[in-house]
């Protein structure tokens, strides 16, 4: 853990590229508003300090004891924290590449125990073995010639130490086309594309060869998350990104992003962010200058 902490003390507080594909750091104290996002597919290993994400009504909390697996995208709240003798929050991230892990299964045998309609997002304890594969892939920030030829090596090495442990069903699942976790994040990312078009959950639940009952209750088992809540994050987030980066009004981004009715967006933006939009953009505006 000490070398890993060594190899990523040059992240900054913001997602840090390592050179190496896939493969991020980052540390410090992170604004809270880049906490709110939606989360590509990742493992993410703590390295110092602590770490809460919630997603729907589910919160989890992870530090360098444990690992967190995220196998779809998931619009999620983060916050970080110091270590307690007040050292920066550090952490590295490997983002999921489906294919790689599909690759991968052809040469395991499928040993995994699958967890019926668990989260498709968990904490597992970490290994000794795992974080021998880190800082094996760490150290090629300092071998840049060596990256292509080890990288992939190395990335299928933490990929099989996960598949190994209590997540490994997870990475499994997503990799599998067939497979109920799979079919879900197809009718995610169609989410994720069209999400300021009207929401039509007997087309997914068609899509994933599912009945609506069967597709609603398997996506809400995956994302803890109903499709429409799902939909109206992915809007609320999106449109936060238009006010704060690109400026829009209050009412341009509501359209934009899909709501009829401005109202009813600013109201929930409210509820979703703790403020109405246009306080939003101030509080945020200042704390990007501070």
């Amino acid at each position: 853990m000490n070398e890993l902490r060594t190899l990523a003390a040059r992240a900054e507080n913001r997602r840090t590229e390592t050179g190496i594909p896939r493969v991020a750091m980052v540390q410090g104290a992170i604004p809270q508003h880049h906490l709110a996002a939606v989360y590509d597919p990742m493992i993410n290993l703590i390295l110092r300090g602590g770490k809460s994400m919630t997603v729907g009504g589910r919160s989890l909390h992870y530090d360098p004891a444990t690992y967190f697996v995220m196998s779809v995208d998931l619009p999620a709240a983060g916050a970080v924290h110091a270590a307690a003798n007040g050292d920066p929050y550090l952490a590295v991230s490997l983002t999921l590449d489906a294919a790689i892990i599909a690759n991968l299964l052809g040469d395991l045998p499928d040993t995994a125990e699958r967890l019926g309609e668990a989260n498709a997002f968990s904490v597992a304890p970490v290994t000794r073995e795992l974080l021998d594969a880190w800082v094996r892939m760490l150290r090629l920030m300092n071998r840049p010639a060596d990256i292509a030829a080890l990288a992939p090596v190395y990335e299928r090495e933490i990929l099989y130490r996960v598949l190994q442990g209590p997540m490994g069903w997870m990475l499994r699942d997503i990799a599998l086309p067939d497979s109920a976790l799979a079919r879900v994040n197809l009718a995610i990312q169609q989410i994720r594309r069209d999400y300021a078009e009207p929401l039509r959950v007997e087309d997914l639940a068609g899509s994933a060869a599912m009945s609506v009952s069967a597709f609603h209750r398997r996506f809400k088992a995956v994302t803890a998350l109903s499709p429409l809540q799902y939909q109206k994050q992915i809007r609320l987030l999106q449109a936060r990104t238009l006010l704060v980066a690109a400026g829009y009004s209050v009412t341009a981004a509501a359209h934009e992003v899909g709501y009829q009715s401005p109202t009813q967006f600013s109201r929930e933006y409210a509820r979703e962010f703790g403020c109405a939009p246009s306080r939003d953009v101030i509080r945020i505006a200042g704390e990007m200058r501070s």
